[in-house]
């Protein structure tokens, strides 16, 4: 019930019970101790009242300043981590430098870090979501394995908490980006939708009958190792070959567009570069990576048919580059009536998948 303000509030009593399925008694029941702890309120007297067919129904709203969550998204290079208030809007932003990528600097980094965000909201701060790549067991609060990171079985919710004393949960960042947009951006009202993220890695967040789904193994959506090439496709970290993300990623992209240039010294943006320059053999790459991705995302959607596809990502700054590749192959693997699921292309700077990890948080405290 919470949750439905949450996410659609303001919003009134008659159609929470129709949203939710409740009784209007049992909205009612339901409503009342969350007004009392402060999470709820209903708005003033005369402002957006709706009336009916008996007294004038006014609409229930979150107290956003109630309670905020910390959030912090760890990358191999850096934290960036975020203050939000319970409507995830973010209060405060900031970014520091990792001290090394061991658990132990990891670790201290991050309590340094909630340290410096936002001290006037520490009172009414109880909770930290972090989100890192890899494979997460989100209720053990353990990373099982984050390549970029070169981590396995990392207790870091047990750590975290330790070196804090905050609620610490613990998510994929691309599934803790999942949730921000299902709670509080493309996907609210949704029943299903998926996420895909393209950049560093290949990655995707499902919700499947209005839930995160993570399977029976926590990996579900990993379509960055669906595969997409023959046998002898390239290596991928994982142990397989031709995977999605074998191909499609930027450390992917970025050595085969060094032997097609023989740049040995090329980066992403040197090969983005060359590609808008004219190389054709650069262009080449990208469009192979497109061609991956759509075929990746096509094999999801006919697997599982989400209402909609976002596409998001550190790696849209190449997007122009194969979006074609990956709508065309998007569109031509899909079976029947798949093919109308709409391929949304969503730009997010990267506090936002700081507030993925806060809204996590947040998911946490009140789906408890």
């Amino acid at each position: 019930m919470f949750t439905t303000v949450l996410t659609r509030g303001p919003v009134v009593r008659p159609e929470i019970a129709r949203i939710t399925g409740l009784s209007s008694a049992a909205v009612t029941k339901a409503v009342k101790p969350m007004i009392e702890a402060g999470y709820l309120e209903e708005l003033p007297q005369g402002e957006r009242a709706v009336e009916g067919a008996g007294r004038p129904a006014y609409p229930l709203a979150v107290r956003a300043d109630r309670e905020f969550f910390v959030g912090v998204k760890v990358t191999a290079d850096e934290l960036i981590g975020v203050v939000t208030d319970l409507r995830a809007q973010v209060r405060d932003a900031h970014r520091m430098a990792v001290s090394g990528r061991s658990v132990e600097q990891v670790v201290a980094d991050i309590a340094a870090l909630v340290r410096e965000l936002g001290p006037e909201y520490a009172e009414r701060t109880h909770h930290l979501g972090l989100s890192v790549s890899g494979d997460v067991d989100r209720p053990g609060g353990v990373v099982r394995y984050s390549p970029f990171l070169g981590w396995h079985d990392v207790p870091l919710a047990e750590l975290v908490a330790g070196e804090t004393a905050l609620m610490v949960t613990v998510e994929n960042d691309v599934k803790a980006l999942t949730v921000a947009e299902q709670w509080f951006g493309e996907g609210v009202g949704a029943d299903s939708f998926a996420l895909a993220t393209v950049g560093v890695g290949i990655g995707c967040g499902l919700v499947v009958g209005g839930r995160l789904v993570a399977g029976g193994y926590g990996v579900a959506g990993e379509i960055g190792h669906v595969p997409v090439a023959a046998g002898d496709g390239p290596a991928c970290h994982c142990g397989a070959r031709g995977c999605v993300e074998a191909i499609a990623s930027e450390e992917a992209i970025v050595g085969r567009a060094r032997a097609v240039s023989g740049d040995p010294a090329l980066d992403m943006a040197g090969a983005i570069e060359r590609a808008h320059g004219g190389d054709a053999a650069v262009r080449a790459v990208f469009a192979e990576a497109g061609q991956a991705i759509g075929l990746g995302l096509a094999a999801m959607v006919n697997l599982v048919g989400p209402e909609r596809v976002v596409v998001s990502g550190e790696g849209l700054a190449a997007y122009d580059l194969f979006e074609e590749d990956i709508r065309a192959a998007f569109t031509t693997q899909l079976f029947g009536a798949a093919a109308r699921c709409p391929l949304v292309v969503r730009p997010l700077p990267w506090e936002e998948w700081a507030r993925g990890a806060a809204s996590v948080s947040i998911q946490s405290l009140f789906a408890a």
